[in-house]
């Protein structure tokens, strides 16, 4: 059952995997663009692992690819070396050769983004979960996403089908954004089921963004949560959730995709098939809105703009059907969070 509905607020986005390189999006073109012959000249730079990872980084491409559909243009995508020490001048290439608006997908680009907008005024840059407010960069917008509420609501799905009592949260990197997902799954958890048992692992230090690609390394903790007696493990660990997909259905356990639908995107039956539900982020519909305002010429920059359960810009994805018993107490719990009733913590 392919139900591509979003619960409560969000839905999918597409996947990344890229060496460095520059491709663009229009008709004919190798990257998949779906139009051409506009004035758009959009730069899109990358987090970690690139395009394929059926998760944040396609997401991405997907508010580009449905922008351009809707207006015209032309994409230039570049994704980060092995180690990630080239984000500087992935977006001064971009900006170099003309791109208009640039967009760095990830808060891995907040310091580079620093550096180079400033050397091009009159480019407009947008990026993907690190606010700009404050920071004097009065042609950027940061393009925020309240991930601790999407993941509350995580929570509760996962408490409300745990079996065990007892959970799993594995986190692609230490650093607040993911942290904040690790914070609102565990209250979610807890405000279902009061004393439940839930498991915290990382990947990678600060610092370290080999988290968000290294699948091994999500499959082994993951395992180790479902041997110690959890029953339902989240990730919020970009390409590395595809381990933590395997060990659930090597354990018999389920899993919660991250940022897209990933019941959608995952491509193998078999590990659609432990997907309960995915933690929604609409990067897509934030980067597409983000390009339709840039051509409009209403781009307030040296803003954020943060996209919650009010607004749609974060939810649970329905598709399978796993979740649909328990959608009236999930329901209920948003209302709280929408009306004020709970308020959902953003640290550990």
């Amino acid at each position: 059952m392919k139900a591509a509905a979003l619960l409560l607020a969000g839905s999918m986005a597409l996947a990344a995997c890229a060496s460095d390189e520059d491709s663009s999006s229009g008709s004919g073109s190798s990257s998949g663009g779906s139009a051409s012959g506009g004035d758009l000249q959009i730069g899109l730079a990358y987090d970690t692992g690139g395009r394929g990872d059926k998760s944040f980084n396609d997401s991405a491409y997907a508010g580009v690819e449905a922008a351009i559909k809707d207006l015209g243009g032309e994409v230039t995508e570049l994704t980060p070396n092995a180690d990630a020490s080239n984000r500087v001048d992935l977006l001064t290439q971009l900006a170099d050769d003309g791109n208009n608006p640039v967009i760095a997908v990830g808060f891995a680009f907040a310091d580079a983004l620093a550096e180079v907008a400033p050397q091009y005024p009159d480019t407009q840059f947008a990026v993907v979960d690190s606010p700009v407010e404050g920071t004097g960069l009065d042609n950027a917008t940061g393009l925020l996403f309240a991930a601790n509420e999407g993941s509350f609501l995580g929570g509760v799905a996962a408490a409300l089908k745990s079996e065990t009592g007892h959970v799993g949260f594995v986190g692609g990197q230490v650093s607040p954004l993911i942290q904040a997902f690790q914070a609102g799954y565990v209250a979610g958890a807890q405000a279902a089921k009061p004393g439940i048992t839930v498991d915290v692992q990382y990947i990678s230090p600060n610092g370290d963004f080999s988290g968000f690609s290294d699948p091994a390394k999500g499959k082994i903790l993951a395992q180790g949560m479902f041997q110690s007696g959890a029953d339902v493990v989240y990730h919020a660990a970009g390409g590395s959730g595809q381990g933590v997909f395997e060990a659930a259905a090597e354990a018999g356990g389920r899993a919660i995709g991250v940022d897209s639908d990933q019941y959608e995107t995952v491509g193998d039956p078999k590990l659609q098939a432990v997907i309960m539900t995915s933690v929604l982020k609409r990067v897509d519909n934030a980067i597409e809105t983000f390009v339709t305002d840039f051509s409009e010429g209403s781009v307030q920059g040296g803003t954020d703009i943060v996209n919650d359960l009010k607004s749609g810009g974060v939810g649970l994805a329905t598709s399978g059907g796993f979740i649909d018993d328990s959608k009236g107490q999930l329901d209920d719990f948003q209302k709280k969070i929408v009306d004020g009733e709970i308020e959902v913590p953003t640290t550990p």
